[in-house]
């Protein structure tokens, strides 16, 4: 094994212990509807509110991504999970399958909304460069919902967790 090869493997491994939020991120528009499961989502700036979106080049939906330019971000909870195995295309259902469940709402930009999600986040593709193996989206969020109830999922050494909020009872 190469040395890059053997480096680009150790760096692999450790992200995988990088704990990261999961997400279905999804797109309507002209170029068609589609979503991807994601982790590699984080937040840049609050002024204006801005996520940073990256998917592998090698997906046949960064087309549909980049012609609709717009997109949402749907924080999923932890009784999501098979959410995301469908999104990541680990159950081989379809993608017009996926979207005619009864789970998603339209937001003000027309995106496909999870119901149920932690929080939606939709916005405007400002920004799309390519960086290695993959293309970084800029998103300003014209949009955000955020739910109160629900706990998180996460995935952590290549397998999804559910992150449960708990709430300090204070004794009086």
């Amino acid at each position: 094994m190469s040395l890059e090869n053997e480096h680009r493997l150790r760096f692999r491994d450790a992200m995988s212990s990088l704990s990261a939020a999961v997400n279905i991120v999804t797109t309507d528009g002209d170029a068609g509807c589609c979503g991807i499961t994601a982790t590699a989502v984080c937040s840049v700036t609050d002024t204006p509110p801005t996520l940073m979106v990256c998917i592998n080049r090698n997906s046949s939906m960064n087309a549909v991504f980049q012609e609709n330019g717009r997109l949402c971000v749907n924080i999923l909870n932890h009784q999501q999970e098979e959410m995301a195995c469908h999104f990541a295309g680990m159950t081989g259902t379809s993608m017009e399958e996926r979207f005619s469940w009864d789970i998603w709402s339209q937001g003000i930009l027309n995106q496909p909304l999870l119901k149920e999600a932690l929080a939606n986040l939709e916005g405007e593709i400002t920004q799309v460069q390519e960086v290695g193996t993959h293309y970084v989206y800029l998103v300003e969020m014209k949009q955000i919902i955020v739910r109160d109830e629900g706990h998180g999922l996460i995935y952590f050494k290549r397998k999804f967790h559910p992150v449960i909020h708990q709430q300090l009872q204070v004794a009086i």
